[in-house]
C-alpha cells in the first residue's frame, strides 16, 4: 500500500471561497421560504400546502414553490460540494469558476422558482446542471489521476 501526502494547489483558496459562498444560498432559501410561509398563513409544522389548498390559494402555491426550491437546493448541495472540493485538487481555477457558475445558477433558481413558479426556475436550473456535470467529470478525472501507478 502506497501512501502520500495530499498537497493542495495555491489556488485552492478560490475553491474554498466558492464552497463557503454556496452555503449562503441556504440562508437565502430560509428567508424566501419564511416570507412565503408567513404570506400563506400555513403554520408550523406543515411542510407543504395540500394540493387542494395550493389550487385554491395562490399564496399557498407560492409557499410550496419556495419550499420545493429549498428542498431541491439541499438535495444538490452535498454532491456539488464533493465534486467541487475533489475537482479543485487538480483544477482549482476551473473548479472555482464552475462552482461560481453553480452558485449563480442556484441563486437564479431560488429567485425564479419563488417568484415565477416551476417555469421560473429553468434558466437557473440549466446553469447549475451544466456546471455541476462539468465538476463531476473533473472530479472523476482527478480521482483517476490520484490512483497509484501500477
Amino acid at each position: 500500500m502506497t501512501s502520500y501526502a495530499l498537497q493542495v494547489p495555491s489556488e485552492y483558496g478560490y475553491v474554498l471561497t466558492v464552497a463557503v459562498s454556496s452555503l449562503f444560498i441556504n440562508t437565502l432559501h430560509f428567508v424566501l421560504t419564511a416570507k412565503a410561509r408567513n404570506r400563506s398563513g400555513l403554520a408550523y409544522p406543515i411542510p407543504y400546502a395540500s394540493q387542494e389548498q395550493a389550487e385554491k390559494d395562490p399564496k399557498a402555491y407560492a409557499f410550496n414553490c419556495a419550499q420545493r426550491a429549498h428542498s431541491n437546493y439541499t438535495e444538490n448541495l452535498t454532491p456539488f460540494l464533493g465534486a467541487l472540493l475533489i475537482s479543485g485538487l487538480y483544477y482549482p481555477t476551473a473548479g472555482a469558476a464552475l462552482g461560481a457558475a453553480w452558485v449563480f445558477g442556484r441563486t437564479w433558481y431560488a429567485f425564479g422558482y419563488t417568484s415565477g413558479g416551476p417555469q421560473g426556475r429553468l434558466r437557473g436550473f440549466f446553469i447549475s446542471v451544466v456546471s455541476d456535470l462539468a465538476l463531476k467529470v473533473m472530479a472523476v478525472i482527478t480521482c483517476v489521476k490520484m490512483l497509484p501507478s501500477a
